[in-house]
């Protein structure tokens, strides 16, 4: 696992001293760089993040400043990125919700076509279908007739609406003909340390984030989104030979600047080369090979309000509940 992690970060990481070697004869940088995560610690965009970070300090002479701005499935932190100043020293790394989020919000405050120019593809991994020791199932065909036998009764968590866990979950519901409710968090680690609390039963994580806790028994994985398994953890089967046929999800990250700053300076071509960048974007978003995405869309578009009313029973239920809710979604016609 930790050798794919790497290898992953290293073909970013060329990809953009390659760039940054030819800025270097400009003095850039002269001041140290900040990287804008826009989910909190512990999930899989904060850990590419951190390992594409001090690679790139070794390789820059500069500091680069993990800057985590979470909050509205990473629309606060993107849009920070955007508003920053053009001059090349704020990054941004995302996923998934840098796309889904035009689509699952009536307005988001950036254009991720005109506002943005993309850098290069860090890293493709698929993700981690696991379950809380005291959930009664110990294979995917198990969770599928539980969820069956329970319907609206299994949560799992997600990063926010329209996040990696968010579509993930709901593909898995929409092939699996089941209905697990989904817990909306703040980021993919916070939504992994309720899994691992027993606050919600079922997680769908990065394999990197989740791999130790199952080793440690603290959690029981049940399959991988990929069409093959993880070669770590040759045990694990995938979703679609456990009981799920066609399903496969990947994570993807990228890295990304002001596309204002890429004409003002040559900010983007100088860390990789703008043509094979935008080349990388759409491998990220082939990586993925979701199916429907538009039905998937329609599907987390609705879900958090068709369900917000299950999850209303006690306390918990109601923080819970209100999580579901993004003020601003667009509603069904």
């Amino acid at each position: 696992m930790k050798k794919i992690i790497l290898l992953a970060v290293g073909c970013g990481f060329t990809v953009a001293a390659a760039g940054f070697a030819g800025a270097q004869t400009e003095n850039y940088p002269a001041k140290p760089v900040r990287l804008i995560a826009p989910f909190p610690p512990g999930g899989s965009v904060d850990t590419v993040a951190r390992l594409i970070g001090a690679r790139l300090a070794e390789g820059l002479g500069q500091q680069v400043i993990i800057d985590n701005r979470s909050g509205a499935s990473g629309n606060i932190g993107t849009e920070l990125a955007a508003r920053a100043a053009p001059d090349g020293y704020t990054l941004l790394i995302n996923t998934l919700p840098f796309v889904t989020n035009g689509f699952l919000y009536s307005r988001v405050p950036y254009d991720v076509v005109n506002d943005f120019a993309p850098i290069a593809l860090l890293s493709s991994s698929p993700s981690m279908l696991a379950v809380h020791p005291s959930v009664p199932a110990h294979s995917v065909r198990e969770l599928l007739q539980l969820a069956k036998s329970r319907p609206g009764t299994l949560n799992y968590g997600a990063a926010g609406v329209g996040t990696n866990p968010h579509i993930a979950g709901e593909l898995f519901n929409l092939l699996g003909k089941v209905n697990i409710v989904v817990v909306q968090f703040k980021g993919g680690g916070p939504a992994l340390i309720a899994t691992i609390g027993g606050e919600i039963g079922v997680s769908i994580s990065g394999v990197g984030e989740t791999a130790p806790y199952v080793e440690a028994k603290r959690l029981r994985a049940l399959g991988v989104t990929g069409l093959k398994r993880f070669a770590a953890m040759p045990d694990v089967p995938t979703i679609a030979e456990a009981g799920v046929p066609g399903y496969e999800y990947h994570l993807a990250r990228a890295a990304r600047a002001q596309s204002h700053a890429a004409r003002d300076r040559g900010v983007a071509q100088r860390q990789g080369a703008a043509g094979h960048a935008r080349a990388g974007l759409r491998a990220a978003v082939r990586a993925k090979r979701l199916r429907g995405h538009r039905q998937l869309a329609r599907r987390a578009r609705g879900s958090s309000e068709e369900r917000a009313g299950e999850m209303g029973q006690g306390h918990q239920g109601k923080r819970h509940a209100r999580r579901l809710t993004a003020p601003g979604r667009k509603r069904e016609a």
